[in-house]
């Protein structure tokens, strides 16, 4: 992978020791880092124009989220970001410059902290915590068709940067990379999935089929709403209104999220017939008593 990595290389600074470290651990992992110094470029624009040089550059990282971060902002490549210290220390303090770095913030990959502080630090003054988070719970197959809400989301998103979309699961491509508010992220354990859908504002599902949709019963389960794709096996679990929202269309599918964002009552209403509906008809206990009942009518056979 090659990758533009920028950042302030005033010599004999804390930021140029810094860089040349990260572009040595970099390097070691087999890729390509070419470190350029922010004073090279005098706008998001120079860079964009940088990165469409042959052979192309596939990703971007920046130290600093203000000097540094703020030339990405253009750019239709992933990027990570490493706080400098002073964006987080100083030029926050400065509301022309803090506006700048939430968007870099938001549209980062990832963001880097050296110490627990100075991420703590970021979450409170950038508010990284105001981020709606959709989760879609997939794998990249056709039944699945996690594809279906990418374009209106990314729409949805330009609007709003705070909302974005996350597709998690396994064999996925690199296809949605471009789409802006939309990330792909590797399959997890099921305790870090649960975990991360006790962190998003509403779980998605896209499919064209369902039998049974385990993420739609486990958002429940963890109390969070839920968004379905009108589709039999989704609204024999999804009831529209009551415990959760059918969407037959991406455009209807922003429509009801702009809902369950504006209306409280709503959220709280499918919320808690989601978590009732589960425990009624989905009850671990119940379904662990009525399995062994028939492994037992088996036994006797």
């Amino acid at each position: 992978m090659k990758l533009l990595f920028l950042a302030c290389l005033s010599p004999k600074t804390g930021n140029f020791t810094t860089a040349e470290r990260i572009r040595s651990h970099i390097e070691s992992a087999g890729h390509i880092c070419e470190l350029r110094d922010v004073a090279d470029f005098q706008s998001p624009s120079d860079v964009a124009h940088l990165l469409s040089q042959n052979p192309p550059f596939e990703g971007a990282l920046a130290i600093h989220l203000f000097k540094a971060g703020r030339l990405l902002l253009d750019i239709h490549l992933p990027f990570g970001v490493v706080f400098g210290g002073t964006d987080i220390n100083e030029d926050v303090k400065d509301e022309q410059k803090r506006v700048v770095m939430e968007q870099v913030l938001l549209k980062a990959r990832f963001a880097v902290a050296f110490t627990e502080k100075l991420k703590e630090e970021a979450e409170f003054v950038l508010r990284v915590d105001e981020l709606r988070v959709f989760l879609l719970v997939c794998g990249l197959r056709r039944v699945k068709d996690p594809l279906y809400l990418a374009e209106a989301f990314s729409e949805w998103h330009s609007a709003n940067l705070l909302n974005i979309l996350i597709i998690i699961g396994p064999k996925l491509c690199c296809c949605l990379c471009r789409a802006a508010g939309v990330f792909l992220a590797q399959e997890r354990s099921q305790q870090e999935l649960h975990a991360a859908i006790k962190r998003c504002f509403a779980v998605v599902n896209s499919s064209v089929s369902e039998g049974m949709s385990a993420a739609i019963l486990e958002a429940m389960d963890l109390r969070v709403p839920v968004l379905a794709r009108d589709i039999p096996g989704n609204a024999a679990v999804v009831k529209h209104g009551v415990t959760g929202l059918l969407f037959s269309s991406p455009q209807e599918f922003v429509h009801q999220s702009r809902r369950l964002l504006s209306d409280h009552e709503l959220r709280e209403r499918v919320v808690r017939n989601g978590k009732l509906y589960v425990e009624e008809h989905h009850s671990v206990k119940q379904e662990r008593e009525t399995y062994k009942k028939l492994v037992d009518t088996l036994h006797k056979a």
